[in-house]
């Protein structure tokens, strides 16, 4: 079995003001593959990109299994969560989520589950919204925070349904603020076509260099609900 492509790289909304100089931003016509389609807005959490398949599980270069420290919550041999749901992932699926284990540059303090799951595949296609919240549930895992869905219709629309929930605290802190937040359109896409329909909006002057944080690395706090 070939072990799927790595996620892609998500582009930022034009008017993102978290976007670095490597970052891409989407131009032209952009707008026009949202227009009249129903999309889902959810929280960007400040994590470690994951993504697990039958073969193993990856951070977020993909090039070889990862076994690092922060995360450990997915690959440990006793309690590792990939080896509890491995078996229930399809054998051309991959599954890919945001991991909290480590803290990054947004420290939660209202965590309670440390891998949220927020795509899937079958190597052909980009499952809908609704197919990855329903294997979310199958697998016994958190999605990423629901903020809004809706019919969009004018690219003005994106823009203040981002300042208003921006204006809020994150779900999963009663102290931080979110570090973005990711739209999509709810139904499914093939795999090329993905620069289309999943974009991002980030705050500004967010760290993002994973080089940092890995150096003096801490676990991430769990509250028991």
């Amino acid at each position: 079995m070939k072990y799927n492509p790595k996620y892609p790289r998500t582009y930022h909304l034009p008017f993102s003001p978290g976007s670095t100089n490597d970052d891409k931003k989407l131009k032209g016509d952009w707008f026009e593959y949202y227009r009249g389609k129903n999309v889902v807005f959810t929280e960007k959490l400040d994590g470690s990109n994951t993504a697990m398949n039958q073969v193993d599980v990856y951070e977020r270069s993909h090039a070889s299994p990862t076994r690092h420290p922060w995360s450990r919550n997915l690959w440990d041999l006793t309690d590792g969560l990939y080896w509890k749901i491995k078996q229930y992932i399809g054998p051309n699926e991959t599954i890919y989520g945001e991991n909290l284990y480590g803290v990054h540059s947004i420290e939660y303090n209202r965590l309670d589950n440390y891998w949220h799951m927020f795509a899937a595949n079958d190597g052909n296609v980009w499952y809908s919204w609704e197919e990855v919240v329903e294997l979310a549930k199958m697998l016994g895992v958190p999605h990423v925070p629901i903020l809004y869905n809706c019919k969009l219709q004018h690219e003005e629309e994106i823009k203040e349904i981002i300042d208003h929930f921006m204006s809020f605290e994150s779900f999963y802190s009663t102290e931080a603020g979110r570090e973005g937040i990711v739209m999509r359109v709810e139904d499914s896409f093939c795999l090329d076509d993905f620069s289309h329909y999943v974009c991002k909006w980030v705050r500004p002057h967010h760290v993002q260099a994973d080089e940092h944080w890995t150096r003096n690395w801490k676990k991430a706090n769990l509250i028991k609900l």
